[in-house]
């Protein structure tokens, strides 16, 4: 199994320097926003950071932009610029111009070349902001480092909704190549509201709607569910199974927050079927704020040895149960700290939205995959967080 060439694209250690300004490096909240721009075709990289003001670079990680192989190619032997746009933070919450008033900018060029090989380093230091004079006739000057490491990433594709069964393929420079299978399953005689599933082929795991007339009356738990990730030779390689109920909160037809439904991902512990190990706790819920479209919330944890107790907290995000999102693991490519288990990109699941149809894409970190062990994991975990937008459905629907 090789991974594809993925490139990340890394700006950190922001700051600025005002003229004639005292420096600002007790602020709670930085005051100026900075908009990092990679001008790529056909749709630009953007992100936006807030900046503080200061005489120090910082060493965190501002922002990370991920090439893929076919940007790649675009890129290779043309010029590329970083705009960098600093504006002023609104005061006034609702502004209509949300990054406040521009100050000014600066480009940064790059130069793609080699990248996929080895790290590059683009800039380092300080530099002066276009447009802007102070009063004493200084130019404000921002401090940045720009930089690319190559960030290999194995990609995966579903061959379908986890909950069909589908084959798993490896994807690679548009070529498939199947490496697991999935079977999902439910606890029989469980109440839900889902439309139960049947199995029709014992091998050939095709599963079709059940008849209208074989739905079960509305149900207020959605429990038992299962699915085992196998890999080509039959052997089960990972798990992923409800241990916590999805069910309503009270006076509520909502899976919410403070009772958030949980999957437990198994890896095996030996050579004996009915051996696992647990390895990642998933909680998912939904939840509405005033005003907005409901959004599935997620967060995963490593789970210790006793897997019964809180766990190591890895991710947490929500996303829109209309549109689908993405489901990340990212722990910065600049986190120092000894005691992190996890660094840099580790993986990312596309997300589809409530209702819709659709193959989820998962890719993984190769500095976080020793096998296809590792990979079985993973496959597992986007199960369950697609699947959870089912699990987390209004229960009046």
């Amino acid at each position: 199994m090789d991974p594809c060439p993925y490139v990340r694209l890394v700006v950190e250690s922001l700051s600025l320097k005002l003229p004639s300004s005292p420096v600002a490096v007790s602020a709670s909240v930085p005051a100026h926003l900075c908009e990092l721009r990679v001008n790529v075709s056909p749709v630009p990289f953007v992100e936006t950071t807030a900046v503080p003001v200061t005489s120090l670079s910082t060493s965190l990680a501002a922002a990370s932009f991920d090439l893929d192989p076919d940007t790649l190619v675009r890129l290779t032997g043309k010029p590329v610029s970083l705009d960098v746009s600093i504006y002023v933070r609104p005061v006034r919450r609702g502004c209509r111009d949300r990054k406040g008033k521009l100050l000014g900018g600066t480009s940064i060029s790059l130069n793609f070349e080699g990248s996929k090989l080895k790290p590059v380093l683009f800039h380092k230091g300080w530099v002066s902001v276009r447009n802007v004079v102070g009063t004493q006739g200084e130019s404000i000057m921002i401090h940045l480092v720009v930089r690319s490491e190559p960030d290999p990433r194995f990609i995966f594709q579903f061959g379908g909704k986890p909950e069909l069964s589908p084959v798993v393929f490896q994807v690679q420079w548009g070529i498939n190549q199947p490496v697991f299978s999935c079977q999902f399953s439910m606890e029989k005689n469980c109440r839900q509201s889902r439309t139960l599933l049947s199995e029709t082929r014992s091998r050939g795991r095709e599963w079709r709607r059940a008849l209208p007339d074989e739905r079960p009356r509305l149900g207020r738990e959605r429990r038992g569910w299962m699915v085992m990730i196998y890999d080509l030779s039959g052997s089960p390689a990972a798990v992923a199974s409800i241990i916590t109920p999805f069910v309503p909160s009270p006076r509520s037809d909502r899976v919410t927050q403070s009772n958030p439904g949980v999957w437990l991902i198994l890896r095996p512990a030996g050579p004996l079927v009915s051996n696992w190990k647990p390895w990642g706790r998933l909680e998912a819920w939904r939840e509405r704020r005033r005003g907005s479209i409901d959004k599935l919330g997620y967060k995963f944890k490593l789970v210790t040895e006793d897997w019964r107790t809180d766990g190591i907290p890895i991710a947490e995000t929500a996303i829109n149960v209309m549109k689908g999102g993405l489901f990340r693991i990212d722990r910065g490519t600049m986190n120092k700290d000894p005691q992190s288990l996890i660094k840099g990109f580790v993986m990312g699941s596309t997300v589809h939205g409530e209702g819709k149809n659709g193959s989820p894409e998962v890719q993984i970190g190769a500095r976080h995959m020793a096998c296809a062990a590792d990979a079985a994991l993973f496959i597992a975990l986007s199960a369950a967080i697609n699947l959870s937008m089912a699990a987390c459905r209004v229960f009046s629907e």
